[in-house]
């Protein structure tokens, strides 16, 4: 079996290479500007054409160390951006669908994890990822509420290396 690199394959080429957090406060609304104060790094790279892989390290606030592992493909049959995130400080692993905008600027995507208020219960996240240029990126975590309403909980602003 040979899949076809499609255009929406190679968007993700955007992705690749060596990025570095900028620290940054907090975004109106967000409880965290970023996963640490400085220090974080992204290495991703194309698996075939057709996968992101990107290994990304860093401190957490408390700064124990912290390691995490992204895929991302798409999937021309359900016409959907696929993926996975885990990280070391969690034992979750998070799976991804999501579409790009109209601008093919803005990368949304979503999934289902324990909600960090009560870890007992399921709730609905989104990342999302948006271009500002060519080498600055923004992640938006947020997660959906029981009244059904998105909130912002961290921001994190990256450049390429």
């Amino acid at each position: 079996m040979h899949a076809d690199v499609t255009e929406a394959h190679r968007w993700l080429d955007r992705l690749a290479g060596d990025w570095v957090l900028v620290p940054e406060p907090a975004a109106e609304g967000a409880e965290t500007a970023c996963p640490s104060q400085g220090g974080w790094t992204e290495q991703a790279r194309s698996l075939g054409g057709l996968w992101l892989v990107s290994e990304g390290r860093g401190s957490m606030p408390d700064g124990a160390p912290a390691s995490t592992l992204l895929t991302l493909g798409y999937d021309p049959a359900r016409e959907r951006y696929v993926g996975t995130w885990t990280g070391s400080m969690m034992a979750h692993l998070w799976i991804y669908e999501g579409t790009l905008d109209p601008s093919g600027q803005v990368l949304t995507l979503d999934t289902e994890g324990p909600n960090f208020m009560d870890g007992n219960r399921m709730a609905r996240f989104q990342d999302i990822v948006a271009f500002e240029d060519a080498d600055t990126r923004t992640l938006t975590a947020r997660v959906q509420g029981e009244d059904g309403e998105w909130r912002t909980f961290m921001t994190a602003r990256y450049r390429r290396a």
